[in-house]
């Protein structure tokens, strides 16, 4: 009987020795975003015979069945999902503002004004020199605040194509990660601790997956997951399909999987992509206006006459943001007066014209546009990202809630465990005493 009773002590000695050593795991992973909480299950052990004893008749004691690890399918999606669609905002808020930034320290807007004000001096004296020589200077910067902002451009769409590619690569090393921990599963004892740590990784896997793309997955019997990007397979089992990325004619990019196109749905590589489409179209707008400053300038020049008499040379060359640039090389080209004029004419009609279309409906209202627009796109989707990042905390939390871990039960447990513990070594210590009276009782 006591060798019986110290079996089962052992037993449950062992098996809460095992249960305080999950309870340790948790509290010491209590803040691992990475870390799913775990129990312990317990089955009885029947004794399958003995002397005294029927076969499978008595109960020997305890032994972990299976280690759990808490786990909701549904809530994991809803993090995924909400947290790609956080970045594909953060992503395309990031561009938005790059942009924003290269046109802003530019000047453009302010160089504009400056051309007009410097049309309205000219305008008090047109055959002062000093007077002609600012305008000329002042139509100078206009030229080069038009290329620096091509150039910030250039460097935002190199910006987000650099993070597009390495977004591509990470997406494609994450799922040959993935096809890894796949085969893991595969081979690991369900309901083991090793399983439990090997659905964490799938599952952190999974979330900086998401990340970048909006997936979709679906799961088999033992954890192993397969995954959907775009509506075509990009990891099924130990297999993997290569993300790739190409830029259209338009500067746009194209995703395919396999060699399949895809239209993502969420994640930054959506937003990277959204927000190089943002450029493309700033771009566009730049280019009208350079087109407009040039046009309106050189129309001016050809219906008037310089300080010397002759017809008026074009003001700018060029007709988009990269190429515009100032086409006068002396002040006395400005064509203030009428066409017709004789050498040295203060009439200033022509000057007059010029200051006016530049004024009604001109260059600086349409940049102002451009600005306002920009600016007016990037509060809107500040707003919305902070609408989705509210969204997604509230998924994160109940997601945390399902899985975390609970110091206040963690702490229960280890008091509960350890006196399971303390039993059973009681147990064991009662069996020794009892086989030692045996013993004496037999002396």
């Amino acid at each position: 009987m006591s060798g019986s009773l110290i079996l089962i002590g052992k037993s449950g000695a062992m098996a809460a020795r095992s249960a305080l050593d999950i309870t340790a795991q948790n509290i010491a992973n209590a803040s691992n975003p990475d870390y799913a909480r775990r129990t312990i299950t317990m089955e009885e052990v029947a004794a399958r015979g003995g002397i005294g004893m029927e076969p499978a008749g008595a109960l020997s004691g305890v032994r972990p069945a299976q280690v759990l690890r808490s786990n909701s399918t549904f809530l994991q999606s809803e993090a995924r999902r909400t947290s790609s669609d956080v970045n594909r905002a953060d992503a395309e808020l990031s561009g938005l503002r790059n942009a924003e930034a290269a046109v802003e320290q530019a000047g453009i807007y302010p160089a504009i004004v400056d051309f007009e004000a410097s049309l309205s001096r000219l305008a008090s004296d047109p055959l002062d020199g000093s007077l002609r020589a600012a305008v000329l200077e002042d139509g100078r910067r206009l030229a080069q605040t038009f290329q620096i902002a091509t150039s910030g451009l250039d460097v935002a769409e190199a910006d987000i194509t650099f993070q597009t590619d390495a977004g591509v690569d990470q997406m494609n090393l994450l799922a040959s990660e993935l096809a890894r921990t796949n085969v893991s599963i595969a081979r690991v004892r369900p309901g083991s601790s090793n399983m439990a740590v090997l659905h964490d990784q799938r599952d952190a896997l999974l979330r900086d997956m998401a990340e970048l793309g909006g997936i979709t997955t679906t799961y088999d019997s033992v954890g192993r997951v397969s995954v959907q990007l775009g509506g075509e397979t990009l990891v099924t089992g130990a297999q993997t399909t290569a993300l790739s990325k190409s830029t259209n004619g338009d500067g746009s990019f194209a995703f395919a999987v396999g060699g399949n196109a895809i239209t993502l749905s969420s994640g930054s590589l959506l937003g990277a992509s959204q927000a190089r489409d943002a450029i493309a179209t700033l771009r566009t707008d730049l280019d009208a206006l350079a087109s407009q400053v040039a046009t309106t300038a050189n129309t001016a020049q050809g219906n008037g006459a310089d300080i010397n008499g002759a017809g008026g040379q074009p003001f700018f060359s060029g007709t988009t943001a990269a190429t515009i640039s100032l086409a006068l090389t002396s002040g006395g080209q400005i064509a203030t007066a009428p066409a017709g004029s004789p050498a040295g004419s203060r009439d200033i009609s022509n000057l007059q014209a010029l200051r006016g279309a530049m004024a009604t409906n001109g260059p600086a209202r349409s940049a102002d546009t451009i600005l306002f627009t920009l600016s007016s796109a990037i509060s809107a989707r500040t707003v919305t990202r902070d609408a989705l990042q509210t969204i997604a905390d509230t998924a994160g939390i109940a997601l945390s809630a399902e899985t975390g871990v609970d110091l206040d039960q963690e702490a229960t447990n280890l008091l509960r465990y350890q006196q399971a513990f303390e039993a059973s070594g009681r147990v064991i210590q009662v069996a020794a005493d009892i086989f030692d009276t045996m013993l004496g009782i037999g002396r």
